[in-house]
């Protein structure tokens, strides 16, 4: 399959703070201490409307939402942060509740993890949203200024600019849908596994019962629709992975 591929330069960003939307005041003092001695600038929100107008204002890096709040929940704020922000969102969901996890991918979160959490795991997880935000999505060491504009049928993708379109239309998505989308259109026409779409999209290996990249995948199914004459663009290689295939 061919696509045709223009050359760009990314400018370099001064790093954002952290915003951490938790009620648990105690939970939060202890994470931004951690945090803070790991490099990142934290704000603590500690009820969901505050912290909605907040990751509204477009001043974060990444926001990590606890699920269970009193008045606005996690899935609350979220749904109305995703109405007008694609802000980076880390979920921290009670141990055991996949169904929790599941509802937050849906609805735009872009990792989650389960409570209690080791917090160097938590600081893992937002390295890979900068690195994910800043670098290729190619997993390449060297010369980022060079991530090609990806062109696939009537799909655009500016690396520079993070914008994707379909017939120059905007499509808005999160910071891993377009990852994972710059992954599968750069290897149109090949299949890339799961396993690999997780260590270079998400910045983690995928675990056994792990379902994240599936439901990113079928969240950008549903963004990027049908090709005009019928058929999915991302196709399903059962046992293996995806494929980002022709009309």
């Amino acid at each position: 399959m061919r696509y045709s591929v223009t050359t760009v330069e990314v400018a370099s960003s001064t790093e954002q703070p952290v915003l951490l939307i938790d009620d648990d005041e105690e939970l939060g003092e202890l994470l931004s201490r951690f945090l803070e001695k790991e490099g990142f600038a934290i704000e603590v929100a500690v009820d969901g409307s505050n912290g909605l107008a907040r990751a509204r204002d477009g001043e974060h890096s990444a926001v990590i939402l606890d699920v269970m709040m009193p008045g606005m929940n996690g899935f609350d704020l979220l749904r109305e942060l995703r109405r007008s922000s694609n802000v980076p969102v880390i979920m921290l969901t009670a141990r055991g509740q996949d169904i929790d996890r599941i509802v937050g991918l849906e609805m735009g979160a872009d990792d989650y993890l389960g409570k209690p959490f080791n917090p160097r795991e938590l600081a893992a997880r937002l390295r890979a949203i900068q690195r994910r935000v800043r670098s290729p999505a190619s997993g390449a060491a060297s010369a980022p200024e060079a991530r090609p504009v990806l062109r696939v049928f009537d799909i655009e993708l500016n690396p520079r600019a993070r914008l994707v379109k379909r017939s120059d239309e905007e499509v808005s998505l999160t910071s891993v849908e377009f990852a994972l989308l710059e992954i599968l259109m750069a290897a149109a026409g090949q299949v890339v596994s799961r396993e690999e779409l997780s260590s270079r999209g998400l910045g983690r290996r995928l675990s056994q019962a792990d379902r994240s990249i599936d439901v990113h995948v079928s969240n950008l199914r549903k963004k990027l629709g049908l090709y005009p004459a019928g058929g999915e663009r991302i196709k399903t290689v059962r046992g293996f992975g995806y494929q980002y295939a022709g009309p």
